[in-house]
């Protein structure tokens, strides 16, 4: 071989090595993503079938949020992206954790007797969660309460399998949906500051007397029902079925009590005494719901549609009925979420408007 031939030679193949480089990359990273997916949904599974199903929310979006990585490997900076674009939420949260002492920063009086007074006004006289338990709750929860435990819980779940969905499918479609969770999120966060409010269950434990003031944890709240005098500011449960217990109780976390997940329950529970007590009005629980039904209202099969009306109608119904809100705080939390899920409607329309006329072709 000729010095010239030696020279191209040693030329090509300088030029070849980054092509080759390349080229075992693209092979590679499919692999090493395929990889890591399967280590995550090994490591997941192998939690859920021996910790139990992350009901806390903050180890819920560990989870998603190291699938996505697991995911994104391979495709240019989208993993850098993952944590940046999954801050909100985490923010949500511990916005939330803060909430509970906001309103005692703030100095303002909780409501304890405004929404049983207007269920009783817009039903007759009736308190519907007092009504609902005299006639459903037995002693041990039949087999719908499990469908109303889940339905419950799925609001915990939901909206962050949406918003992971989303991302890895359509950027633009995730932003609209991380606008509405956060925007009806701080809005609701906001309102719980201004205008604490007792829920249902906390309620059947005090009398007038007992939170004569606003206060915003009394002693009574952390009691049974049953130690109320005639059912605390609900009234007295007028019979009971089924060996039931003739007192109001919170009842929401029994379904899984039916399917011996008590590790579960002991995690509502625990979850549940953390968070905000006093954060009623609105129900975020009805809201986000009503949120979520609207946001995929018209990015779903007609066929679906039926299921989320029943999705909300349901989630409703469970909160009524294990004292966890009164219908008041349903129907103002439908209320915000019309009223976010309208704004951001006309934020996105404006938005539009505005890019069309700076690039008119």
């Amino acid at each position: 071989m000729s010095t010239v031939d030696e020279g191209q030679s040693i030329v090509r193949s300088l030029v070849d090595a980054p092509a080759e480089a390349v080229d075992r990359r693209a092979f590679l990273l499919p692999i090493v993503r395929y990889l890591a997916i399967a280590v995550w949904a090994v490591v997941v599974g192998y939690r859920t079938v021996t910790v139990g199903f992350p009901f806390n929310r903050e180890l819920l979006l560990l989870y998603i949020c190291t699938g996505l990585l697991a995911a994104s490997i391979g495709h240019g900076r989208r993993m850098l992206y993952v944590v940046r674009d999954w801050l909100p939420f985490a923010l949500v949260l511990v916005a939330y954790d803060f909430s509970r002492g906001a309103a005692t920063l703030i100095g303002r009086p909780t409501l304890w007797q405004w929404e049983v007074n207007a269920d009783r006004w817009m039903f007759f006289g009736t308190v519907p969660t007092v009504w609902l338990q005299e006639r459903l709750k037995a002693l041990n929860p039949p087999w719908w309460e499990v469908v109303i435990s889940t339905v419950y819980m799925s609001f915990f779940i939901l909206p962050y399998v949406v918003a992971g969905v989303l991302w890895l499918r359509d950027r633009e479609e995730w932003k609209r949906f991380v606008r509405l969770f956060v925007g009806l999120s701080f809005s609701a966060l906001v309102i719980y500051a201004l205008l604490p409010a007792a829920p249902p269950w906390a309620a059947a434990r005090c009398t007038a007397d007992e939170v004569e003031g606003g206060p915003s944890d009394p002693r009574c709240m952390f009691h049974s029902a049953r130690e109320a005098a005639d059912g605390g500011l609900l009234g007295a449960m007028q019979s009971s079925r089924d060996g039931g217990q003739a007192w109001i109780e919170r009842i929401v976390t029994r379904g899984w009590g039916r399917l011996n997940l008590h590790t579960a329950t002991a995690l509502i529970d625990q979850g549940q005494a953390s968070v905000n007590l006093v954060a009623a009005i609105p129900s975020l629980h009805a809201g986000l719901t009503a949120a979520v039904a609207a946001f995929l209202w018209n990015r779903v099969n007609r066929e679906w549609r039926p299921v989320l009306v029943g999705y909300v109608l349901i989630m409703a119904f469970t909160l009524v009925y294990t004292a966890e809100h009164y219908v008041i705080d349903i129907l103002l939390g439908w209320a915000l979420a019309a009223a976010v899920v309208t704004a951001l409607n006309r934020y996105e329309a404006r938005r539009s408007s505005w890019t069309r006329q700076r690039d008119p072709c």
